[in-house]
């Protein structure tokens, strides 16, 4: 698409750990485009790849990678995190250089950056997009949380997906006693919308994440889930370039999906089970559904998550390691997220792009 250069062009650029970074930049592209922006798409990987699906129309600018590889042993995902921080950092620095070329380029007024720390650039306007105000990693979670801390200081506005009162999302991840940066609360994100559909499947399994787990948890689930006692819709996670399908008994695999099918399946579908990633509990708290959720081994904040929304009757959930199919019964003792409506005010929002 030519790009119109007298135009009020924004970056959008996601963090590529999964998918969960690039999916909840959906309904802020859509915004965008609502009010009269034209949004610019950069990242790397497959968040790259599924968002050149959903918006073929816009331009789409790939990023340095940040190469982010769990452990596959869970115990060791700080130590691994840290063997590849010089790499991160290299990435981070090739990423500031090219946004600096960017705006010149397509003559930017605007950047959001989703937990990509190098996008920004101080001659506009930069937003921070994140969950995690604090960012927990054990007994280093205090050093942890002040360097995010510091990077998002460089930004002009830090949005956070999330409810600022009680009862939220996230707790103690996206909430901070006293902040030296400013910090707007949108309310939780979701590409999708509740529909009343018919019920398809008994269960549907969703899976994201960074290799090797992701694909780890999928082969122990493909042992597993053939043996569950119901209609089941399988989705690996897996961006390629053709959507593939196949037909086992009682389960039905996909390798990805678009947002409209993705949409059709949750409504249709009667129970989740997943990760306990943010951008699918905001999906989950959208669609009113129960879920079971089995956290990515080593990942604090996933830990983190699915405990919370334990203890609070909302979701079950059992270790990568541990879980059996009987496990799925436990969701009928817990109450799911309550339906909550929120609108985002964009408009309201957008105006820092207006400013000269």
């Amino acid at each position: 698409m030519p790009l119109d250069l007298t135009s009020k062009n924004i970056l959008v650029a996601p963090l590529n750990w999964g998918l969960g970074h690039a999916t909840r930049c959906i309904p802020i592209i859509q915004a965008l485009e609502a009010n009269g922006f034209t949004p610019i798409i950069a990242s790397d990987g497959v968040a790259l790849d599924m968002l050149r699906k959903e918006f073929p129309h816009l331009i789409a600018l790939e990023l340095p990678s940040y190469d982010i590889e769990y452990a596959k042993n869970g115990a060791n995902f700080k130590w691994k995190m840290l063997k590849n921080m010089p790499r991160m950092i290299d990435a981070v620095l090739a990423e500031k250089k090219q946004v600096k070329k960017w705006v010149k380029e397509y003559n930017l007024t605007g950047i959001i950056s989703d937990n990509r720390i190098g996008v920004f650039n101080k001659k506009v306007q930069s937003v921070f997009v994140t969950h995690q105000l604090n960012v927990l990693s054990g007994n280093t979670t205090w050093f942890s949380s002040r360097l995010h801390q510091q990077a998002m200081r460089k930004f002009d506005e830090c949005w956070v997906p999330d409810w600022e009162e009680k009862p939220n999302l996230t707790g103690k991840l996206g909430h901070v006693k006293q902040a030296d940066f400013p910090i707007k609360y949108l309310g939780p994100l979701s590409r999708l919308t509740k529909e009343n559909l018919r019920k398809k499947y008994d269960l549907m399994v969703i899976l994201s994440g960074p290799e090797p787990q992701r694909g780890m948890l999928e082969q122990r689930l493909r042992e597993l889930v053939p043996q569950y006692d119901g209609e089941v819709v399988f989705i690996c996670g897996k961006v390629e370039a053709k959507q593939k399908k196949e037909q086992a008994g009682r389960v039905t695999y996909y390798n990805f999906m678009t947002t409209h099918q993705l949409q059709q399946t949750f409504n249709e579908s009667g129970l989740v089970l997943c990760r306990s990633g943010y951008t699918t509990i905001m999906d989950l708290a959208k669609l009113g559904k129960k879920a079971f959720f089995i956290p990515t081994p080593g990942q604090y904040e996933q830990e983190y998550l699915a405990k919370k929304l334990q203890r609070g009757g909302l979701f079950p959930f059992a270790s990568q390691d541990d879980f059996k199919l009987e496990d799925l019964a436990q969701t009928e003792i817990y109450k799911g997220l309550p339906e909550r409506e929120n609108a985002v005010h964009w408009k309201n929002l957008f105006c820092l792009f207006e400013c000269e």
